[in-house]
């Protein structure tokens, strides 16, 4: 049977995807600066005779496996390889060999996991009917994202996937297990910035001037209200400024203040409402006091939302392969994710391998110094990244 060829493939390729992780995780590099990444995954998919493109969005790549009668149907597999503005704190024999960047959030177990699929589909491609798409991918972690770049250039064209997957590293579970959400996921992640002009001078003097500082605490608290009071309370949201930037001594009242928050939600239509609250609030409330506001809400990732026909098949495929009591079903998150991208364009699956070991070791959180992993969730990240792809196809 083919889901035991895959368990086998998985466990017999194990030591080199560990060594290829090895090689990712020791030197990261930023988003849409993958240029050794990609050069190093090429190479790769060369070795094995795997078809591909490289130069997609910059250092994206998109290869091509073609089974038996490969016009039938595709299935795309997605994973990203960019790292964090992150000094690693671990200190193993694979540690970040580039100062101040790290993959923190697991991208080179991502790229890796793809990687060790790829292989086990090239070789067992005589034993399935479709054409599967890989897609590694630049910059999930900087906005525009990569995945909205490699749209644009046409990576869901030619052939065009029927669905597409994707995995990402989970802590809170333990490696062997995966993790679903049907449904809606991962919410939009907007940034925003805003700029308070005043009027600068002495700090004994404040009628003398147009306090930015005083404005800017006004501001939000405020905002934190008006999100607050507008949203329907079923849709969740989080409103959260994370950097504060004014002012230079204790006496004295400077002539501006940046303010950089972020804007989260489940819902499309209240995420475009929610943005014209928050500007006119800003504006109107600045202007109350004096001050011009100057304010920027780039549009950033929108909400993921997980097929529920699509996901509960995979869902099924991975109690097959992993067994029922080994999936779980996963809680929604305030986080975002680039996915989201594609999930907007054909029905997607974003799925969770755990990689924590007996919920005792490598615990860290993403986006932590000291996230690592247990590498036995390399083999269920390519062994199952195969078996789902290749099972969705067969369902098709």
């Amino acid at each position: 049977m083919i889901i035991n060829r895959i368990r086998e493939k998985a466990e017999e390729y194990f030591p080199e995807v560990q060594a290829i992780r090895h090689h990712i995780h020791a030197n990261p590099e930023l988003s849409f600066k993958e240029f050794n990444t990609s050069k190093f995954i090429s190479e790769k998919l060369t070795s094995w005779g795997i078809a591909h493109t490289t130069g997609v969005a910059g250092t994206g790549i998109v290869g091509i496996i073609k089974g038996n009668n490969p016009d039938k149907h595709c299935i795309a597999l997605r994973a990203d390889m960019d790292a964090l503005p992150i000094q690693e704190a671990n200190n193993t024999n694979y540690r970040s060999q580039n100062d101040g960047v790290m993959h923190a959030c697991g991208h080179d177990v991502h790229s890796s996991c793809l990687l060790g699929a790829a292989r086990i589909l090239h070789e067992t491609r005589d034993e399935w009917e479709g054409t599967i798409k890989l897609i590694f991918q630049p910059g999930e972690e900087m906005h525009p994202g990569g995945a909205s770049i490699m749209i644009k250039e046409g990576v869901l064209e030619n052939p065009k996937p029927n669905a597409i997957l994707a995995l990402h590293v989970y802590p809170h579970l333990p490696s062997g297990t995966a993790g679903f959400r049907a449904g809606q996921y991962m919410a939009s992640a907007d940034e925003i910035y805003i700029t308070i002009e005043g009027k600068g001078g002495h700090a004994a003097l404040p009628q003398q001037t147009v306090d930015p500082i005083s404005i800017a605490a006004l501001l939000i608290t405020g905002l934190q209200q008006v999100v607050a009071r507008k949203a329907n309370p079923l849709i969740p949201s989080v409103l959260t400024f994370g950097k504060i930037q004014g002012g230079f001594a204790t006496n004295v009242i400077p002539d501006k203040v940046e303010i950089l928050g972020t804007f989260r939600t489940m819902d499309e239509k209240w995420r475009y409402e929610a943005h014209k609250w928050i500007k006119d609030f800003t504006e109107q409330t600045c202007a109350a006091y004096g001050a011009k506001a100057i304010i920027d809400i780039p549009q950033g990732y929108p909400s993921l939302f997980n097929d529920p026909k699509l996901t509960d098949s995979v869902e099924s495929f991975a109690k097959e392969y992993l067994g029922e009591e080994k999936v779980r079903t996963l809680d929604m998150r305030m986080a975002g994710e680039d996915f989201s991208f594609y999930t907007h364009h054909m029905p997607g699956c974003f799925f969770r391998i755990g990689t924590n070991r007996d919920n005792k070791e490598f615990t860290a959180p993403v986006h932590n110094a000291h996230f690592d992993i247990d590498e036995n969730a390399l083999k269920t990240g390519m062994g199952l990244m195969a078996w789902c792809a290749i099972s969705q196809l067969g369902k098709l």
